[in-house]
Protein backbone atom coordinates (compact mmCIF):
# COMPACT_ATOMS: atom_id res chain seq x y z
CA UNK A 1 0.00 0.00 0.00
CA UNK A 2 1.15 3.89 -0.52
CA UNK A 3 2.33 5.20 2.95
CA UNK A 4 -0.76 7.61 4.23
CA UNK A 5 0.32 10.34 6.45
CA UNK A 6 -0.65 10.78 10.28
CA UNK A 7 -1.91 13.62 11.55
CA UNK A 8 -1.66 14.76 15.24
CA UNK A 9 -4.76 15.05 16.96
CA UNK A 10 -3.93 17.02 20.10
CA UNK A 11 -1.44 19.98 19.96
CA UNK A 12 -1.23 21.10 24.03
CA UNK A 13 1.11 23.93 25.20
CA UNK A 14 4.16 25.98 23.48
CA UNK A 15 7.30 24.28 22.29
CA UNK A 16 9.06 28.07 22.63
CA UNK A 17 7.67 28.27 26.04
CA UNK A 18 7.95 25.31 28.28
CA UNK A 19 6.44 22.71 27.49
CA UNK A 20 4.76 21.20 23.78
CA UNK A 21 3.75 17.93 22.54
CA UNK A 22 1.51 16.69 19.81
CA UNK A 23 -0.33 13.05 20.15
CA UNK A 24 -0.44 11.08 17.63
CA UNK A 25 -3.38 8.57 17.32
CA UNK A 26 -2.38 6.18 14.53
CA UNK A 27 -5.72 4.41 13.74
CA UNK A 28 -7.27 7.91 12.59
CA UNK A 29 -5.82 7.19 9.87
CA UNK A 30 -8.05 3.80 8.88
CA UNK A 31 -11.28 5.87 9.59
CA UNK A 32 -12.00 2.79 11.76
CA UNK A 33 -13.78 2.82 15.63
CA UNK A 34 -9.92 2.31 17.34
CA UNK A 35 -8.11 5.18 17.36
CA UNK A 36 -4.80 2.83 17.58
CA UNK A 37 -3.35 0.12 15.64
CA UNK A 38 -2.75 -3.20 16.57
CA UNK A 39 -0.35 -2.64 20.09
CA UNK A 40 0.56 0.70 18.86
CA UNK A 41 -1.87 3.28 21.08
CA UNK A 42 -0.84 6.52 21.23
CA UNK A 43 2.68 8.15 19.78
CA UNK A 44 3.05 11.91 21.61
CA UNK A 45 5.94 13.86 20.10
CA UNK A 46 7.50 16.15 23.04
CA UNK A 47 9.61 19.10 23.18
CA UNK A 48 10.06 20.27 27.02
CA UNK A 49 12.25 23.13 28.35
CA UNK A 50 14.98 22.53 31.43
CA UNK A 51 13.33 23.40 34.82
CA UNK A 52 9.99 22.04 33.55
CA UNK A 53 8.63 19.22 35.82
CA UNK A 54 5.84 16.80 35.10
CA UNK A 55 4.27 16.34 38.31
CA UNK A 56 3.25 12.58 39.55
CA UNK A 57 0.83 10.99 37.50
CA UNK A 58 -0.63 7.44 37.24
CA UNK A 59 -0.63 4.91 34.63
CA UNK A 60 -2.48 2.05 34.21
CA UNK A 61 -2.38 -0.72 31.40
CA UNK A 62 -0.05 0.97 29.13
CA UNK A 63 3.41 -0.02 28.15
CA UNK A 64 5.69 3.30 27.91
CA UNK A 65 9.07 3.82 25.85
CA UNK A 66 10.81 6.78 26.49
CA UNK A 67 12.55 7.36 22.95
CA UNK A 68 14.96 10.54 23.60
CA UNK A 69 16.77 12.60 20.97
CA UNK A 70 18.37 15.63 23.10
CA UNK A 71 18.28 16.62 26.88
CA UNK A 72 18.28 14.92 30.35
CA UNK A 73 15.60 14.12 32.55
CA UNK A 74 15.31 12.67 35.90
CA UNK A 75 12.50 9.99 36.36
CA UNK A 76 11.14 9.26 40.17
CA UNK A 77 8.56 7.03 40.57
CA UNK A 78 6.18 4.72 43.22
CA UNK A 79 8.38 1.77 42.62
CA UNK A 80 11.67 3.45 44.22
CA UNK A 81 13.41 4.64 41.22
CA UNK A 82 14.84 8.11 40.55
CA UNK A 83 17.11 7.54 37.31
CA UNK A 84 18.60 9.67 34.58
CA UNK A 85 16.87 9.34 31.17
CA UNK A 86 18.65 10.53 28.17
CA UNK A 87 19.40 9.49 24.52
CA UNK A 88 21.94 7.20 25.79
CA UNK A 89 20.17 5.83 28.90
CA UNK A 90 16.40 4.98 27.93
CA UNK A 91 13.37 3.30 29.83
CA UNK A 92 10.63 1.21 29.34
CA UNK A 93 8.35 1.72 32.07
CA UNK A 94 5.33 -1.48 32.14
CA UNK A 95 2.76 0.40 34.14
CA UNK A 96 0.34 -2.96 34.39
CA UNK A 97 -2.30 -2.78 36.96
CA UNK A 98 -0.90 0.55 39.12
CA UNK A 99 1.76 2.67 38.58
CA UNK A 100 2.81 6.66 38.95
CA UNK A 101 6.10 8.64 37.91
CA UNK A 102 7.03 12.42 38.00
CA UNK A 103 9.69 14.25 34.83
CA UNK A 104 11.91 16.46 35.67
CA UNK A 105 13.70 18.03 32.60
CA UNK A 106 17.53 18.63 34.01
CA UNK A 107 20.78 20.41 33.07
CA UNK A 108 20.34 22.88 30.22
CA UNK A 109 18.89 21.85 26.82
CA UNK A 110 15.63 21.26 26.11
CA UNK A 111 14.31 17.31 26.08
CA UNK A 112 13.35 16.04 22.30
CA UNK A 113 11.56 13.22 23.19
CA UNK A 114 8.74 10.52 21.83
CA UNK A 115 6.69 9.24 24.60
CA UNK A 116 5.68 5.94 22.71
CA UNK A 117 2.27 3.74 24.49
CA UNK A 118 1.84 0.73 23.65
CA UNK A 119 -1.17 -1.86 24.80
CA UNK A 120 -0.26 -5.00 26.62
CA UNK A 121 -1.88 -8.04 25.46
CA UNK A 122 -4.04 -8.26 28.84
CA UNK A 123 -4.92 -6.24 31.77
CA UNK A 124 -3.74 -5.59 35.11
CA UNK A 125 -0.22 -6.95 34.94
CA UNK A 126 2.70 -6.86 37.06
CA UNK A 127 3.83 -2.76 37.18
CA UNK A 128 7.88 -2.80 36.66
CA UNK A 129 10.47 -0.37 34.37
CA UNK A 130 13.29 -1.33 33.06
CA UNK A 131 16.69 0.98 31.92
CA UNK A 132 19.44 0.49 29.79
CA UNK A 133 22.42 2.50 28.62
CA UNK A 134 23.04 2.13 25.15
CA UNK A 135 25.99 1.13 23.41
CA UNK A 136 25.64 4.66 20.85
CA UNK A 137 22.97 7.59 20.70
CA UNK A 138 22.06 6.26 17.59
CA UNK A 139 22.63 3.50 15.41
CA UNK A 140 24.35 3.56 11.80
CA UNK A 141 22.84 2.80 8.82
CA UNK A 142 21.18 -0.19 10.04
CA UNK A 143 18.24 -0.94 12.24
CA UNK A 144 18.45 -1.01 15.92
CA UNK A 145 16.12 -3.16 17.44
CA UNK A 146 15.02 -1.10 20.92
CA UNK A 147 11.53 -3.30 21.96
CA UNK A 148 10.21 -6.33 21.49
CA UNK A 149 8.32 -9.05 22.94
CA UNK A 150 11.64 -10.84 23.58
CA UNK A 151 14.70 -11.01 22.82
CA UNK A 152 15.21 -7.36 22.72
CA UNK A 153 17.05 -4.39 24.74
CA UNK A 154 13.28 -3.60 26.51
CA UNK A 155 10.55 -6.41 26.90
CA UNK A 156 7.28 -5.23 25.81
CA UNK A 157 4.60 -7.29 26.53
CA UNK A 158 2.78 -6.98 23.91
CA UNK A 159 3.23 -8.02 19.89
CA UNK A 160 5.01 -4.85 19.04
CA UNK A 161 8.41 -3.74 17.99
CA UNK A 162 10.20 -0.22 18.39
CA UNK A 163 13.41 0.28 16.14
CA UNK A 164 15.72 3.42 15.18
CA UNK A 165 18.31 4.23 12.50
CA UNK A 166 20.24 7.14 11.38
CA UNK A 167 20.85 7.03 7.86
CA UNK A 168 23.31 8.75 5.90
CA UNK A 169 22.13 10.50 2.69
CA UNK A 170 22.07 8.52 -0.14
CA UNK A 171 21.53 5.48 1.99
CA UNK A 172 19.04 3.09 2.27
CA UNK A 173 17.35 0.27 4.59
CA UNK A 174 14.88 -2.32 3.89
CA UNK A 175 11.91 -2.79 6.21
CA UNK A 176 12.41 -5.81 8.03
CA UNK A 177 10.20 -8.61 7.09
CA UNK A 178 6.28 -9.56 7.62
CA UNK A 179 6.57 -12.74 10.13
CA UNK A 180 2.87 -13.26 9.65
CA UNK A 181 -0.06 -11.72 7.69
CA UNK A 182 -0.63 -9.11 10.54
CA UNK A 183 2.45 -7.41 10.49
CA UNK A 184 2.30 -3.71 9.59
CA UNK A 185 4.71 -0.87 9.93
CA UNK A 186 4.93 2.70 11.14
CA UNK A 187 7.52 5.58 10.14
CA UNK A 188 8.13 8.59 12.23
CA UNK A 189 10.82 10.74 11.02
CA UNK A 190 12.55 12.94 13.92
CA UNK A 191 15.03 14.75 11.22
CA UNK A 192 15.87 14.86 7.52
CA UNK A 193 14.12 13.51 4.67
CA UNK A 194 13.61 10.56 3.09
CA UNK A 195 11.79 8.20 0.72
CA UNK A 196 9.04 5.14 0.93
CA UNK A 197 8.40 4.22 -2.68
CA UNK A 198 6.68 7.30 -4.27
CA UNK A 199 6.22 9.26 -0.86
CA UNK A 200 8.67 12.07 0.29
CA UNK A 201 8.80 12.32 4.21
CA UNK A 202 10.11 15.43 6.26
CA UNK A 203 11.44 16.17 9.66
CA UNK A 204 8.26 15.58 12.21
CA UNK A 205 5.83 13.16 10.11
CA UNK A 206 4.40 10.07 10.88
CA UNK A 207 3.42 7.52 8.06
CA UNK A 208 1.42 4.43 8.41
CA UNK A 209 3.43 2.10 5.84
CA UNK A 210 0.85 -0.92 6.12
CA UNK A 211 2.05 -4.32 4.68
CA UNK A 212 4.78 -2.43 2.62
CA UNK A 213 7.81 -3.74 1.40
CA UNK A 214 9.64 -0.59 -0.29
CA UNK A 215 12.91 0.55 0.77
CA UNK A 216 13.40 3.57 3.36
CA UNK A 217 16.19 5.91 1.03
CA UNK A 218 17.24 8.95 2.84
CA UNK A 219 16.92 11.97 0.82
CA UNK A 220 19.67 13.73 3.27
CA UNK A 221 21.04 12.69 6.81
CA UNK A 222 18.08 11.29 8.69
CA UNK A 223 16.83 9.81 12.16
CA UNK A 224 14.14 7.31 11.51
CA UNK A 225 11.81 5.84 14.39
CA UNK A 226 9.82 2.41 13.08
CA UNK A 227 7.16 0.52 14.76
CA UNK A 228 6.04 -2.57 13.85
CA UNK A 229 3.26 -4.56 15.51
CA UNK A 230 0.86 -7.67 14.77
CA UNK A 231 -2.69 -6.71 14.42
CA UNK A 232 -4.07 -9.96 14.52
CA UNK A 233 -2.70 -10.83 17.75
CA UNK A 234 -4.95 -9.72 21.44
CA UNK A 235 -4.32 -6.67 22.80
CA UNK A 236 -6.10 -4.65 25.88
CA UNK A 237 -7.48 -1.34 24.64
CA UNK A 238 -8.45 0.17 27.90
CA UNK A 239 -5.53 1.17 28.74
CA UNK A 240 -5.39 4.83 31.07
CA UNK A 241 -3.39 6.65 27.71
CA UNK A 242 -2.39 3.77 25.23
CA UNK A 243 -6.57 2.48 25.31
CA UNK A 244 -8.92 3.22 22.65
CA UNK A 245 -10.14 7.02 22.79
CA UNK A 246 -12.94 6.60 20.52
CA UNK A 247 -14.68 3.80 22.49
CA UNK A 248 -17.54 6.48 23.58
Amino acid sequence: MQPTKITSSVKRGDWAHGFGVEVFYPGTVLGRFDSGIGAIGRIDRALIQPGHVIAMHPHKDDEIFTYKRAGRMLHLDTVGNREEVNPRRLMMMNAGHSFQHEERVIGDEPTQALQIFLRPREADLEPKVQFHEMDAGRSENAWRLLVAPQDATFEVRAQAWVRDAHLDAGRCLCLPERSSPGIVHLLFLFSGEVRVGDQRMEAGEFYHLGDSTAVVGALADADIVLFTTDTQAPVFTGGMFSGNVARG
